[in-house]
């Protein structure tokens, strides 16, 4: 792994009860959750796919939800931190040592979206997430940090409504595949900075009534040009998510 191959690599959830969080993803996602000498992991049959841990009180102190916390795999933690924190980003708490010997540094970065940095030797999540959105408040100047810091390459763009305007697409290296967007979504009043990350499911009805049937909330489905279909939700503490479907075959 280097910096210019740098990519979302893990995801955690950080909820206000993990006991809930464990029925709620086992029955929309099929997760099922296991005590590990590193804390509480979600698995898909023998796959690690995701954390999941108690919301800081430090962080629920300062007002922050349940959210999903994205991991970007990198060699030098300290380094990019020291870079993000240098353009306006904010730590939120020391670098740590994990079970494995991984360091991990958790940062809000300069426009207000709360990521985690870590490093090699971590477990890794393949597949669960198919997308990545960052809503942010300017996402041309974060596209401009995060393309310098991780080397991500944009791919193309789409103009949505006038209420949210462009959709930056990227991919992880050159000639790769989109794998998110960012969007000047934050600007909005209902709409705080995040990374939001969407889960593949094979049938998304089925899973949307799964979320609604848990205590959750669809929020926006949608039918994408590609024919795929992708809902944001939120589960049953608060969490946003994304549900995400391929196109029906021909």
């Amino acid at each position: 792994m280097n910096e210019a191959m740098a990519r979302f690599c893990w995801y955690e959830l950080r909820t206000t009860d993990t006991g809930a969080a464990q029925a709620f993803y086992a029955d929309v996602l099929g997760f099922q959750m296991r005590d590990t000498p590193g804390g509480s992991v979600f698995f898909r049959g023998d796959q690690a796919v995701a954390g999941c841990s108690p919301l800081p009180e430090r962080a629920a102190a300062r007002g922050a939800p349940a959210h999903w916390l994205g991991h970007i795999g990198v060699r030098d933690v300290e380094g990019l931190s020291r870079r993000i924190l240098a353009q306006g980003g904010e730590p939120l708490g020391p670098t740590r040592t994990l079970e494995g010997g991984a360091t991990r540094v958790i940062l809000r970065d300069p426009f207000g979206s709360v990521l985690a940095l870590v490093s090699p030797g971590h477990a890794a999540s393949t597949g669960v997430v198919v997308w990545h959105d960052l809503n942010t408040r300017d996402h041309a100047r974060a596209w401009a940090l995060y393309s310098e810091l991780f080397g991500w390459k944009a791919t193309e763009t789409e103009e949505l409504d006038p209420e949210f305007g462009v959709y930056a697409k990227f991919s992880w290296d050159e000639g790769g595949a989109s794998v998110g967007g960012m969007v000047s979504s934050a600007r909005l009043p209902h709409i705080h900075p995040h990374w939001l990350f969407a889960f593949h499911v094979e049938d998304l009805d089925e899973a949307l009534a799964k979320v609604n049937a848990r205590g959750g909330k669809v929020l926006t489905p949608r039918k994408l040009p590609s024919g795929e279909r992708i809902a944001v939700c939120e589960d049953a503490q608060g969490a946003a998510f994304a549900l995400h479907a391929s196109a029906p075959r021909a």
